[in-house]
């Protein structure tokens, strides 16, 4: 297998990442390695999901927890050899990545352990665990964007993790109805005891004024979370901080949208779509075209 078929492999697989572009305005020469980076993570998320296939009613050995646990160590032994599947697209090309760019492979790691994770873990007792998980499973994206780039100062890694975090958890609000299907709830349990909201309320689809005050808490701390990230665009060298910065204004609107909801996603999932773009573009545009604001005074912004 050539590198060229194995790096278009890796496209094909990664052209949709749902909320935000991928390698979009990256500079083309660095595009490949994007999206085999985005493959790898994409194929080892739906090895995790793939146990929730509601098109069947009889459970194939590979959708079951152990199935899906003996699939995310293929991908971890995969990632440790290269030998072991030399004809694998996407680790032909995931190991050339990071063998050219001398990326982490603890990062990978991170992913995989939060993968496995979701396996077996479908509830979150505190914001303090679902902020680990979010570590894990999608923090090691933006760092390894960032060191592609060659970017890898530390306030730069920790700007990334807040933006990462901040569109991690911007997702779980948005698929509330989607995730209750698979039994997981990703609310922390201590906080929805706080807010008087149940289980049984979330199954029986009752957006109450109760649960409705406790997303709109959840919704500004994702809001929080992509102000202290936001000055990371300002270090970032064109035509990378394009793609930043329309990463950002989509998972913001997604937020925007759950607002104007009243935080009923239980009934409702909103997305993007054709007419967001010319505004989010817009947005971006303009955002940059006037001056970012350095990192210093987002991280200010972010945790006044």
């Amino acid at each position: 297998m050539t590198l060229e078929t194995a790096y278009a492999t890796c496209r094909r697989i990664a052209q949709h990442y749902e909320n935000f572009p991928v390698g979009l305005l990256v500079r083309r020469p660095l595009r490949p390695h994007i999206h085999a980076i985005y493959a790898f993570a994409r194929l080892a998320d739906d090895i995790a999901d793939e146990g929730y296939d509601s098109s069947s009613d009889e459970a194939l050995p590979e959708r079951t927890a152990a199935g899906r646990r003996k699939g995310l160590l293929r991908f971890e032994t995969a990632l440790r050899d290269p030998a072991s599947a030399p004809e694998d697209a996407v680790f032909v090309a995931l190991h050339q990545t990071i063998q050219e760019f001398d990326l982490p492979i603890d990062l990978f790691l991170d992913l995989l352990s939060a993968f496995a994770q979701d396996v077996e873990k479908r509830r979150y007792a505190s914001f303090a665990e679902l902020l680990d998980y979010c570590r894990r499973s999608a923090n090691p994206i933006g760092r390894l964007v960032l060191l592609i780039h060659g970017q890898k100062r530390e306030e730069q890694l920790a700007a990334s993790d807040a933006i990462c975090t901040a569109l991690q958890i911007t997702n779980f609000w948005q698929d509330l109805s989607v995730d209750l299907l698979k039994d997981r709830i990703y609310l922390p349990q201590d906080e929805m005891k706080r807010f008087g909201v149940t289980e049984e309320s979330l199954f029986a689809g009752l957006a109450s004024c109760e649960f409705r005050g406790l997303l709109a808490m959840e919704v500004e701390r994702a809001f929080q979370l992509f102000e202290q990230g936001y000055g990371l665009m300002a270090t970032l060298p064109r035509p990378l901080c394009w793609e930043i910065e329309l990463t950002w204004q989509s998972g913001r609107r997604i937020l925007e949208k759950i607002v104007d909801l009243d935080f009923d996603t239980l009934h409702h999932r909103p997305t993007l779509d054709a007419l967001d773009a010319p505004t989010l573009l817009a947005k971006a545009f303009f955002r940059i075209r006037d001056g970012l604001p350095r990192l210093s005074e987002s991280v200010a912004l972010g945790s006044s």
